[in-house]
């Protein structure tokens, strides 16, 4: 496929297709310059939401905070927000309100790891426009899934070499009205100067070479807020599910999936969204017997709230993509094999 190209297409049933958009080492900030339009609709979208005050000021704070810690992409979300004409996209690249089903296992079909997941947000447009970005870096080249506009990274695989997605961790508590809560979670990132969870796992897809570097980053660097890492690796046994607090982590190997509710006891925190055991409890059974596909995307790890699932093994270079929104699915099934081929 010629790497100029962008392929969008709406198919029969008005599903559109997920383009492949081959970045090679511009980077984010070209993928949101060819994609303006998409970008700028998602802050409109995240604006009805928020309200333009609060986007504003969190954006200030966020420029700020990203300064302050001395953040390596710090320069690419300002290039991003100059090139949209939005300091709103300051804040949804800090955003990390989304709750997650992901897990790892031996691939069913006999070669390599797999990784599956789901990422549910309830902001509207993010299944309908998401795209699937080929990157080249220092340690070779990653297929992102990914939104015009936004510099880190959340699910992507790097053919050879690893899978890896982020769920978001409970959220700690203090006793106060959740507002409340959720700004002294804030208070306590603004005091460090540690990487959020996104810009750590692009780091990581940029400059590990194999599963075990890219375990071992994602145990050892220090993050801004907890989190959890799916890692995904070449041989059937390369799974695992990373705990991270700001400066710990918790290894659990696989086959196991996790929802937004920690595997390790003692950890504090309330569980994010709905059903977290449930959700947890039928991906781990799905990821040793379900085929490829997405037959697997049911309630509840399926709800309304549901924006992406993927499947991937890094091993094979499979990737499926399929975006969804409120109402059902939002895109057709995107297949890495054949849009390449296409």
């Amino acid at each position: 496929m010629d790497a100029s190209v962008e392929r969008v297409s709406t198919r029969a049933g008005g599903l559109r297709s997920i383009p492949l958009i081959d970045l090679g080492r511009a980077g984010p900030v070209a993928l949101a310059r060819r994609s303006r339009a998409v970008a700028r609709a998602l802050i409109a979208s995240a604006r009805r939401d928020y309200g333009s005050l609060a986007l504003r000021l969190a954006s200030g704070l966020s420029a700020r905070w990203l300064s302050r810690a001395g953040d390596p992409y710090r320069d690419e979300i300002a290039a991003v927000a100059a090139v949209l004409g939005e300091s709103a996209a300051w804040t949804l690249n800090l955003s990390y309100e989304w709750f997650c089903t992901t897990g790892t296992a031996p691939d069913p079909g006999g070669e390599g790891n797999r990784l599956m997941r789901t990422l549910d947000w309830p902001l509207e447009g993010l299944g309908r426009h998401v795209v699937v970005a080929r990157e080249e870096a220092a340690a070779g080249v990653t297929y992102n899934v990914t939104w015009p506009g936004f510099v880190g990274m959340v699910t992507a695989m790097a053919p050879g070499r690893f899978a890896a997605a982020i769920n978001q961790a409970p959220m700690r508590r203090a006793g106060l009205p959740l507002a409340l809560d959720w700004g002294l979670v804030r208070l306590g990132v603004w005091r460090r100067q540690a990487l959020p969870p996104a810009h750590l796992l692009r780091r990581v897809f940029d400059h590990a070479a194999s599963y075990a570097e890219a375990r071992a980053m994602l145990i050892e660097t220090p993050i801004c807020l907890p989190a959890f890492f799916v890692l995904s690796g070449l041989a059937p046994g390369e799974g695992c599910i990373i705990e991270r607090l700001e400066d710990e982590a918790f290894v659990h190997e696989g086959p196991l999936a996790v929802a937004n509710d920690w595997l390790t006891p003692g950890l504090d925190g309330t569980p994010r969204g709905a059903q977290c055991e449930t959700r947890r409890g039928l991906l781990t059974e799905r990821l040793a017997t379900v085929a490829d596909g997405f037959a697997w995307v049911v309630p509840p790890v399926l709800n309304a709230c549901t924006r992406v699932a993927v499947v991937t093994n890094a091993a094979t270079g499979r990737l499926l993509v399929q975006g969804w929104e409120a109402d059902g699915p939002a895109t057709a099934v995107f297949d890495l094999a054949r849009a390449r081929a296409a």
